[in-house]
């Protein structure tokens, strides 16, 4: 006999796992009751994920569950909340207990490794289709933002941009772009939300995003609601040892690298502003507490007034030398 709604909520979403949660009703109400800590704030985010835009039709489940959390965890990171509950609502086109059991495993492995705990949503029938809310919880009137930046900072990335563009671009084309494609898949497909290093930007960044449409795209957000300029040096951005190889192999360009890494998008890394005084006393921070996160420096901001720039709020040099790249990252009605 088919399962109906309930039983696919009951079977695969229910879940008793003894969390320290603020839970005071959860999954089997009509509304979720959380409890907030005194001194904080609730932040709340929100992704829709669609079939055939955001992932492939044939994308292993479980590598979609785990994405589906992960791109709303990373939203919270750069806000420097903490992680606590997330609610899901999922449209299927019919019911694959298979393909249910392993999208589960993927979601509750990350939410297990961050402690987060479901509780709440829906089940519909249609075109597959997922929507995460997460939500979190940052000390009263310290979330970061991306309106703080200051004149003088140093723009900084969290880790290695471009693999997922190109794991992207690798699953699009037709023709073998890179020699080995599967490093770039895997960035593409398992991304690792900066939960702990957007805590500890507390009181050390001016500014944060993360990175989901692309650098130059994102920083722009940064730029507009700070009113700032800033240069890029392209020297300086983090390409991983996959990217290298293939710039080595002669499968890809520098400068396609470099596009890859400005544009490209589905980096969820975390972008930054800081202050060099305060950069040290994160990584002194950092290493004092046995964390090995990073803390790319590619760039400085400008003050608009005082700027080497010409009508446009971005630029980008190499070797202190000006380079022209296009600049527009993932739009969804472009």
């Amino acid at each position: 006999m088919s399962e109906g709604e309930f039983d696919i909520i009951d079977r695969y979403f229910k879940r008793l796992n003894g969390l320290e949660s603020g839970v005071v009703i959860g999954i089997g109400d009509d509304c979720a009751i959380l409890d907030i800590p005194a001194g904080h704030q609730l932040a709340v985010t929100t992704d829709t994920l669609v079939s055939g835009v955001h992932f492939f039709e044939d994308v292993d489940p479980y590598r979609l569950g785990y994405k589906a959390l992960a791109v709303n965890l990373s939203d919270l990171a750069a806000m420097g909340a903490t992680a606590k509950w997330a609610s899901l609502a999922i449209t299927l086109p019919d019911v694959n207990e298979p393909w249910l059991a392993e999208f589960c495993r993927g979601f509750f492995e990350l939410a297990d490794k961050y402690q987060v705990q479901l509780v709440g949503g829906d089940t519909t029938k249609g075109p597959l289709s997922i929507t995460v809310s997460a939500k979190g919880i940052v000390p009263t009137g310290q979330a970061l933002t991306r309106s703080h930046a200051q004149v003088d900072d140093v723009i900084c990335v969290s880790g290695y941009l471009g693999d997922g563009a190109l794991g992207l671009a690798a699953k699009l084309s037709d023709t073998k772009i890179v020699a080995d494609q599967q490093p770039f898949i895997d960035a593409l497909e398992l991304t690792e939300p900066r939960l702990t290093l957007g805590q500890q930007l507390i009181d050390h960044a001016s500014s944060c995003i993360d990175l989901s449409d692309g650098l130059s795209q994102d920083l722009m957000h940064i730029l507009k609601k700070s009113d700032r300029h800033a240069q890029l040096h392209l020297e300086h951005l983090p390409l991983s040892e996959a990217i290298l190889t293939e710039i080595d192999s002669g499968h890809l360009s520098l400068s396609e690298a470099w596009q890859y890494a400005v544009t490209g998008g589905d980096d969820y890394e975390l972008l930054f502003t800081i202050s060099k005084h305060k950069l040290a006393s994160l990584r002194m921070r950092l290493s004092e507490q046995g964390l090995s996160l990073n803390c790319f420096e590619i760039g400085v901001i400008l003050d608009p007034n005082n700027s080497p720039l010409t009508g446009e709020r971005l630029g980008f040099t190499h070797l202190q030398q000006p380079v022209t790249l296009k600049k527009t990252g993932w739009d969804h009605f472009k």
